[in-house]
C-alpha cells in the first residue's frame, strides 16, 4: 500500500466525524430555534417576570413600575432578546446531550465517568449564579441606581435639604436598557459560578494544583476585586457581595482540586506506583500546616 493510499484510508474516519459533527450542530441549531420560537410566543410574560426586581424596588418607593419604548422597533427587539435568552436555556439540555453523544465514543469508560459530573454540574452552577444575581444582586443594584432620583415640591416626596426644590428627576426607564442590564447581571454571575467547575476540571487534567492555586491567592484576590468593579454597578455593597461570593468559590475550588489530588494519589498507591508512606502532595499538606500558603 502506497503512502497516498494510507492517507486516503485515514481520511475516511475524519470525514465521518465531520459529518456527524455537522449533524449534531444542525440538530442543536434546530432545537435552539424551536426554543426561541416558543419563548417568542410568551415573551411578554417572561419579560414581566424579569421586571420583578425593579418593580419591587419601585413599590417600596411608592412609584409605579412603568417602562417605556423610546423607538418604534424597541418592543420587537426586546421580544427577540427575551426569546434568544429563553431559547438558549430551553435548548441547552438537548444541545449538551448532542455534544456529549459526539464526544463520548472517543472517551474511555473512566474518562466518561470523570467528565460526565462536570457536564451536569456546569448548567446547575450557572442557574445557581443566575438565580443569585436575579434575586439578590439585581434588586440591590436597582435600589442603588434609583436612589439618585429627586422629587419636586409636588407632594410626591419630601426633597432633600437644598436639593430638588421644584424640580423632579425621576426614573422613566427604557425597556430595552433595563433588559440589557439585567441580562448582563445574570450572565456575568452565571459565568462566575462556573469557577469551581472549571478549576476542578483543570485539576482533574493536571493543569492546576491546589498548591499552585494557593500560591496565586493574592493575585486572585486582586483579579476578583477588579471583576467586582467591572461587573457590578458602583455600589460598594453589591461589589462586596460579588467579591465574597467569588472568593468563596475560589477557596471551594482549592478544596475540590485537593480532593482530586488525593484520589489520584490513592489510585497510584493502589497500582503500586507509590509506596504506603509516599505521596505526591505531602508538601502541599506541610504548607497548609505551616500556614505558608
Amino acid at each position: 500500500m502506497t503512502h497516498a493510499d494510507q492517507l486516503d484510508d485515514s481520511s475516511a474516519p475524519l470525514i465521518e466525524h465531520l459529518r456527524e459533527l455537522r449533524t449534531r450542530l444542525i440538530h442543536s441549531v434546530v432545537a435552539f430555534i424551536i426554543g426561541m420560537c416558543i419563548c417568542f410566543a410568551v415573551a411578554t410574560p417572561i419579560f414581566n417576570f424579569l421586571t420583578n426586581p425593579l418593580c419591587e424596588v419601585l413599590a417600596t418607593r411608592g412609584q409605579d413600575c412603568d417602562l417605556i419604548f423610546i423607538s418604534p422597533q424597541e418592543g420587537f427587539f426586546v421580544a427577540v432578546k427575551v426569546s434568544l435568552l429563553g431559547g438558549l436555556i430551553l435548548s441547552f439540555p438537548y444541545i449538551a446531550s448532542q455534544m456529549w453523544r459526539f464526544v463520548a465514543p472517543g472517551l474511555y469508560r473512566s474518562e466518561k465517568g470523570a467528565f460526565l459530573p462536570f457536564l451536569v454540574a456546569s448548567p446547575f452552577m450557572f442557574l445557581l449564579g443566575a438565580s443569585f444575581a436575579f434575586y439578590v444582586v439585581t434588586p440591590l443594584a436597582y435600589d442603588f441606581f434609583l436612589g439618585f432620583q429627586q422629587f419636586g415640591n409636588d407632594g410626591t416626596a419630601v426633597p432633600a435639604d437644598g436639593v430638588g426644590d421644584g424640580l423632579s428627576v425621576v426614573f422613566q426607564g427604557s425597556a430595552q436598557e433595563y433588559l440589557n442590564l439585567t441580562v448582563k447581571f445574570i450572565v456575568a454571575f452565571g459565568l462566575c459560578f462556573q469557577l469551581p467547575v472549571l478549576l476542578t476540571l483543570m485539576g482533574k487534567a493536571g493543569l492546576v494544583t491546589s498548591m499552585g492555586l494557593r500560591a496565586v491567592r493574592k493575585y486572585a484576590v486582586v483579579g476578583i476585586l477588579v471583576l467586582a468593579a467591572v461587573v457590578t454597578p458602583p455600589d460598594v455593597i453589591t461589589q462586596i457581595i460579588l467579591f465574597v461570593v467569588v472568593y468563596g468559590l475560589y477557596e471551594i475550588s482549592i478544596q475540590l482540586v485537593k480532593r482530586v489530588e488525593k484520589k489520584r494519589e490513592e489510585q497510584l498507591r493502589a497500582e503500586g506506583v507509590l509506596g504506603e508512606n509516599e505521596g505526591l502532595y505531602d508538601q502541599f499538606e506541610d504548607d497548609d500546616e505551616d500556614g505558608t500558603r
